[in-house]
């Protein structure tokens, strides 16, 4: 299944939809009125637990067909970000070619991290796709990009063991890890990357059981069209199961929260010169079996 959170012009108010096969977006409270009371968020849909979510995946998979009034097509909606997340734990440093190349251009070490390296973004920094990311000329002038596949926690989780960890997993989407490069403090990355706009989220979350292997999954990520990131999800240097026992040695995992994987190689800070995002720039993130996400740069 394929969660979105959408919009309409006619009331402006955030539902729960599901995309289809067919490119349409189904109102899923609407589409399973009286028999199912759908959550209007899909945060809440996620804490009402495992059991409700096959209650309503049965009851979609059982329907051939849904009438016209709780089908949308895509040019009548307005997406938003599919979630906001209580918490977003970022992996920095977590693709092999990635430490490289941040060792060059990023002051970070040379060697490869022997535990995951971990930060955090706020829920204030989620937008959705097409909202603008938010340049602040005052504050950086090097915002740069990060294509990520995120994790989204379905059960709460503390000490959990690696090889029960893709039982805490809800699903996946994307993140766009927006960066201020000159806005790291003495080592610590919250500002960094933890501004407003700096967590582009989305389009959709897909549930786990349509990615059934996220460790071999294209990811990659164009500037106005021009391909900047070009990765594979198999490099990662901790995996899922690794990352999920090591955060949960400390902090509760809740459902909703986000695990933000980490980026392949091809930021802005390492090439040569390097190359950062300005107003106008179009920045698209793509990962295989999710989608795109595309959000513009404005200048504030």
């Amino acid at each position: 299944m394929r969660f979105l959170s959408f919009s309409t012009a006619t009331d402006g108010d955030r539902r729960l939809g599901l995309s289809l096969p067919d490119g349409t977006v189904l109102d899923l409270a609407a589409a399973l009125e009286g028999t199912i009371a759908v959550p209007a968020t899909l945060a809440e849909y996620i804490a009402a637990g495992p059991a409700f979510h096959e209650q309503v995946r049965e009851a979609v998979a059982a329907t051939a067909s849904w009438p016209d009034d709780v089908i949308r097509q895509h040019d009548q909606v307005v997406l938003h970000a599919p979630l906001r997340p209580g918490k977003i734990i970022g992996v920095g440093l977590n693709y092999f070619e990635h430490v490289e190349e941040s060792s060059r251009s990023l002051d970070t070490g040379k060697d490869l991290p022997t535990r995951p390296v971990l930060f955090s973004k706020p829920g204030t920094a989620v937008i959705g796709a097409g909202e603008p990311i938010l340049h602040n000329s005052r504050l950086t002038a090097q915002l740069d990009w990060e294509c990520e596949l995120a994790v989204v926690i379905g059960a709460s989780a503390l000490s959990v063991a690696e090889s029960d960890a893709f039982s805490h997993v809800f699903g996946y989407t994307i993140l766009n890890d927006i960066s201020a490069r000159d806005q790291r403090r003495s080592g610590q990355w919250f500002y960094s990357k933890g501004q407003d706009s700096y967590a582009p989220l989305g389009p959709v979350v897909v549930t786990a059981d349509e990615i059934p292997d996220p460790h071999d999954l294209q990811l990659s990520l164009t500037v106005n069209g021009e391909q900047m990131q070009n990765g594979n999800s198999r490099h990662m240097l901790f995996r899922i199961p690794q990352l999920i026992a090591d955060i949960t040695s400390g902090v509760t995992l809740e459902p909703g929260d986000i695990i933000a994987t980490g980026s392949p190689q091809g930021v802005g800070a390492a090439m040569d010169p390097p190359q950062f995002l300005v107003p106008g720039d179009i920045i698209e993130a793509t990962i295989e079996s999710i989608g795109a996400l595309s959000n513009p740069v404005k200048a504030v």
